[in-house]
């Protein structure tokens, strides 16, 4: 099938791009059922997007629920196996609310997770795959990248209570300077060391200004490890073209209880919020009994619906205005011509009420002539 046929919704087009992008990659398709059992949910509800979840009771008693997630049934259904990685990826419909709603929806996301001896390499492969991701979907867009474990070397090194953790992070994905100035004020810490923090939550850009900036400033408060293995991924993404569209931005944050690491989020020109996010989840890996290390990503195609809707004011391209007593042949011939070309369209004896299109046509002499264009 075409993908590019545009009878496909956005969304829809997304998902056959991506599905061939992963399968490149030897990811292989993870299949699962509508359900899994309530309890997997509710013990890891601050992982999932939102906390609503749909339940019903099987014939076995049972407490069931339509999965409102993707990755926790993935990690539930791997195996840790020594120096591998196990890479699946989903088309999946998933069940919850949606940011700005107030009711359930039922909405398609695609995604791929790496699970195993996760390496620099496995890494730099699921950024690469992230920023193709949002290239299959728009020219225009960017790919956000923070490191959880640097942002929270530095909290711990400046001294911040257990009390106020939270409050700095909120600040933190807000680039709330101000606040943290309150917070280091509150708890006596010196101006230099809150100075760091400011500096580090700010900091915004293309990856070589920014690694200078990390070396330069942040190394006494962190591993240098870290700094170097971000400059190397970054570095092999910025080699691989993909320097334009990747920013370093402390901001991007996720809950520090399931992530660490490389944590990032997507976002394509028209959409104001994010349609991509992932990042390495190593400590859910710990709290579900798993060694493996994690990294991956979803692909919120919900978000798709919104871009470029003005694509979306015509019902179709073409219509082919035609008698019955009109040769079959000529008309067949006209509508084959059209529909090669990538045109939807469509044949009818008057033009039905309210339908919008871009062109009109009119059969006349075995051959069309253009009666109306409105695009």
């Amino acid at each position: 099938m075409d993908v590019n046929n545009s009878v496909l919704k956005n969304e829809e087009k997304a998902v056959f791009k991506l599905r061939s992008l992963y399968g490149k990659y030897g990811y292989s398709q993870f299949k699962m059922s509508k359900f899994e059992e309530y309890d997997l949910y509710v013990r890891n509800k601050d992982f999932l997007v939102s906390d609503s979840i749909i339940t019903f009771t099987d014939t076995n008693g049972k407490l069931l629920a339509l999965k409102p997630d993707v990755t926790l049934s993935i990690i539930k259904n791997t195996k840790d196996e020594p120096n591998t990685v196990n890479k699946v990826y989903y088309n999946e419909n998933v069940y919850r609310i949606t940011k700005g709603s107030f009711s359930y929806k039922e909405i398609m996301q695609s995604g791929l997770e790496c699970i195993g001896d996760i390496d620099n390499y496995n890494i730099y492969e699921v950024l690469m795959l992230a920023c193709e991701s949002l290239k299959s979907i728009s020219e225009e867009c960017v790919l956000d990248i923070s490191n959880l474990s640097i942002l929270s070397d530095v909290i711990n090194n400046i001294k911040i209570s257990p009390k106020n953790r939270k409050r700095v992070l909120k600040c933190a994905s807000e680039k709330n300077v101000h606040e943290i100035s309150n917070i280091c004020i509150e708890e006596d810490i010196p101006k230099e060391k809150c100075e760091v923090l400011k500096k580090l939550i700010s900091v915004y850009g293309n990856p070589r200004d920014t690694i200078a900036f990390l070396e330069k400033e942040i190394s006494d408060y962190t591993d240098k490890k870290k700094i170097e293995d971000l400059k190397i991924i970054t570095d092999t993404l910025t080699e691989n073209g993909y320097g334009d569209m990747i920013r370093i931005d402390f901001s991007v944050i996720n809950d520090m209880n399931y992530y660490n690491g490389i944590v990032f989020k997507g976002f394509i020109n028209s959409i104001p919020t994010g349609v991509l996010s992932g990042g390495q989840y190593d400590n859910l890996m710990n709290k579900m009994g798993r060694k493996a290390g994690a990294i991956g990503f979803a692909v919120y195609l919900d978000m798709i619906e919104r871009l470029n809707e003005c694509e979306h004011t015509y019902d179709v391209d073409t219509v082919i205005l035609y008698n019955a007593d009109d040769d079959i042949s000529a008309l067949n011939g006209a509508i084959k011509m059209l529909a090669d070309n990538g045109k939807s369209v469509m044949a009818q004896k008057t033009v039905p009420n309210d339908l919008k299109y871009k062109q009109l046509l009119r059969l006349k002499d075995k051959g069309v002539v253009i009666v109306e264009t409105n695009a």
